[in-house]
């Protein structure tokens, strides 16, 4: 008589770590989107080394978006955290002369946008862009 046991057992197997191709792509799509980071940064006139201090570069971020730096607080609120974060990409976008699509890109996809935009041709147009937040201000009044 065959027990089923084994197969049972196998279901709660140890699950098992992720090989090394995928390991490989992980640490290239890592590399690519602090290298993205890093090259938005030196655009916008800030250190390029801030992209790899954790929190620093969120501080960095909103400098570079024009937000006060007590919005970092608000990063720590649940569901209130996106909708900052959509915000301040949005802001980066105009601040480079993007659609505010393109920050909601940034945003949603930074992956892929932070390192477009870091190596394409968008110059940073610092404080002299009126920002989004005003634009939107001005059409609803």
């Amino acid at each position: 008589m065959h027990s089923g046991l084994p197969m049972l057992l196998a279901q709660y197997a140890a699950p098992q770590a992720p090989g090394t191709g995928s390991m490989i792509v992980y640490v290239a799509v890592v590399v690519l989107v602090i290298a993205g980071l890093w090259k938005v940064f030196v655009k916008a006139g800030k250190p390029g080394w801030a992209a790899l201090i954790p929190f620093y570069n969120t501080i960095v971020l909103l400098e570079i978006a024009g937000k006060p730096l007590w919005w970092f607080v608000l990063f720590f609120i649940p569901l209130v955290n996106f909708v900052i974060l959509v915000l301040v990409c949005i802001e980066v976008a105009a601040r480079f002369g993007k659609s505010p699509l393109y920050g909601l890109g940034l945003a949603l996809l930074g992956f892929i946008f932070f390192p477009m935009l870091g190596f394409g041709d968008a110059t940073y147009r610092g404080g002299s862009t009126p920002s989004t937040t005003d634009q939107l201000r001005r059409g609803a009044a």
